[in-house]
């Protein structure tokens, strides 16, 4: 009797490690994503020519680091070629920021067996994925993928891979954790709202992957073949926009949204703002090619067009679509919907209470309310703001502050002059390096990145909170941060008092400092002490509602 129970639990694991086979076999073979068909693939074989230091060309298309730190690229042509030369002016940015990115997605999942496991659950997320991007763009992708690096073949080819990294914000966006933070704000003013009274739009990319991520921005200029020059904020492997400009006047950028879960792939949103872009005009435009893309994720795209002289959002969710237009000349827009089709929303009603979105729409709302018309300058200021509503001090790196100190990059539009300015590093905190778009592209097409392409005379300078010493104790903090979160996650290692008090010596205000020296006092079973930093964490200002419930929760298991 019991050897044939025994034989019959030996057959059903048997079975179901060969099923498991099958359905991994399956995905092997059929979810793959091949490459388009390319007529003519001889832009693969360009070399590239270094002039010095940091500078590269591939014929009339460069690659230089200008003296901020930041890389400008420019290049023209047929899809193929232009990703093509990307890949070739770019190769060592490319592996770099692979690299990073590999590295990063380590950290959150360490274990090899779950990343085997997401790589297939990625891949049959993203089955269908190049059959939501325009063609031009699929042949884009394929020509930057043939530089992409060897090494990383095991998560799964060139190109497939470089396809999934176009959904990297919507990934982040749909994960929310403090490894992939995506809250970024952004702003629009018009008319009697700025100094000279034409259109003006300033935003924060808060899309964090860690500090080597944002470590090479590229300043991308693009004379394609078909549609509009345009130029975009970007990184090496990534092609779509998150923030850009067009010839027409017309400025695009994104803030992640919440309504309904993605269920499947479907156009990732970089590709949807590259493609407006690229061929939008005007906002009616815009919005007519939002209309006929199918995304995955919820986001709120700000479209500012120099020709309507005036700004709208356009909120889209996978299934439904609304225009926000403001009844004033100002529009501020974080990480909630605002439109009637979304604005009672379950998913978004709960976002508005729990996240720290209303927090930072109220804050730029009365940053705004209590300045005079809106400059430049002033710009650049309120995306510097790092304190909570009325002015209070809530620590450095407050997930409710406009300037979170995480942000990839600032920009500063005027669409009506094509004026752009670009934050370097570190953060929004480096200056805003100006420049003008009908200048830039006039020196890049004949002087091919031989002159500056940027006016210094009109950049922002950096900001005074870089040389003071409460930026030297931020830096600090996050060292000690590290340190302590390992300590917390790892009861093997022990955090002296003295490094807890640095913890929180170095940011007083800051809510986390507590709740983490918290968390450490209670994984190490002391719950007296954790006790007392639990309870001044919750007198602090926790960032949000889900921040303070944990924090209560916590300070219910020292009891």
């Amino acid at each position: 009797m019991w050897k044939i129970i025994l034989r019959g639990i030996k057959y059903f694991f048997i079975s179901l490690l060969v099923l498991i086979g099958l359905a991994i076999l399956y995905l092997v073979i059929f979810v793959k994503i091949n490459p388009p068909k390319v007529p003519d693939e001889s832009a693969s074989k360009l070399q590239r020519k270094t002039i010095s230091k940091d500078f590269y060309t591939v014929g009339n298309n460069y690659l230089r680091k200008n003296e901020y730190g930041m890389w400008e690229m420019y290049v023209e042509g047929k899809p193929f070629e232009r990703g093509a030369v990307i890949g070739i002016l770019g190769k060592e940015l490319l592996e770099f920021q692979e690299d990073v990115f590999i590295s990063e997605i380590r950290k959150i999942i360490p274990s090899d067996f779950y990343l085997r496991f997401l790589k297939y659950l990625v891949a049959w997320f993203n089955r269908d994925m190049d059959e939501y991007v325009p063609k031009e763009f699929l042949e884009e992708i394929y020509g930057e993928s043939l530089s992409a690096p060897d090494k990383y073949d095991f998560v799964g080819p060139k190109y497939q891979r470089m396809l999934n990294y176009h959904a990297a914000h919507d990934i982040g966006h749909a994960l929310q954790s403090r490894n992939f933070v995506v809250g970024c704000t952004s702003f629009s003013a018009w008319n009697n709202k700025t100094e000279d009274s034409s259109l003006l739009v300033a935003r924060n990319f808060d899309f964090y992957v860690g500090d080597d991520f944002a470590k090479n921005k590229i300043i991308l200029l693009c004379h394609p073949d078909s549609g509009i020059d345009f130029m975009s904020v970007t990184w090496p492997g990534m092609i779509g926009a998150v923030s850009g400009m067009n010839d027409a006047g017309l400025a695009v950028t994104i803030n992640a949204g919440t309504a309904e879960a993605p269920t499947q792939s479907a156009t990732p949103i970089s590709i949807l703002v590259r493609e407006i872009l690229q061929y939008a005009h005007n906002i009616d435009e815009a919005v007519k090619i939002a209309s006929a893309r199918k995304t995955f994720v919820s986001e709120s795209i700000m479209v500012a067009s120099a020709g309507d002289k005036r700004t709208v959002i356009i909120e889209k969710s996978p299934t439904k679509q609304d225009v926000f237009e403001s009844t004033g000349n100002q529009l501020i827009c974080s990480n909630h919907f605002q439109s009637d089709s979304f604005a009672s929303d379950k998913e978004n009603t709960k976002n508005k209470i729990e996240s720290t979105s209303a927090f930072r729409y109220e804050r730029v709302k009365n940053l705004l309310s209590e300045s005079p018309p809106l400059s430049v300058a002033a710009a650049a200021a309120i995306l510097r703001d790092r304190k909570g509503l009325y002015e209070k001090n809530i620590g450095q790196g407050n997930e409710q502050a406009i300037n979170q100190l995480i942000a990839h990059h600032s920009v500063i539009f005027k669409p009506e002059q094509k004026l752009a300015w670009i934050s370097t590093n570190p953060w929004q905190l480096g200056a805003f390096v100006c420049y003008d778009l009908d200048s830039a592209f006039a020196r890049s097409k004949h002087a091919h990145g031989e002159n500056e392409i940027y006016d210094k005379a009109s950049n922002i300078p950096a900001d005074t909170f870089l040389t003071s010493k409460r930026y030297y104790d931020f830096l600090a903090f996050r060292i000690i941060k590290k340190y302590i979160q390992f300590a917390a996650k790892n009861v093997d290692y022990q955090a002296s008092e003295s490094q807890i008090l640095s913890l929180i010596h170095t940011n007083p205000d800051y809510y986390y400092a507590y709740a983490l020296a918290g968390e450490y006092y209670l994984a190490h079973d002391n719950k007296r002490e954790a006790k007392k930093y639990f309870t001044i964490a919750l007198l602090k200002e926790p960032s949000c509602l889900n921040e303070k419930n944990k924090i209560e929760s916590e300070l219910k298991k020292c009891e």
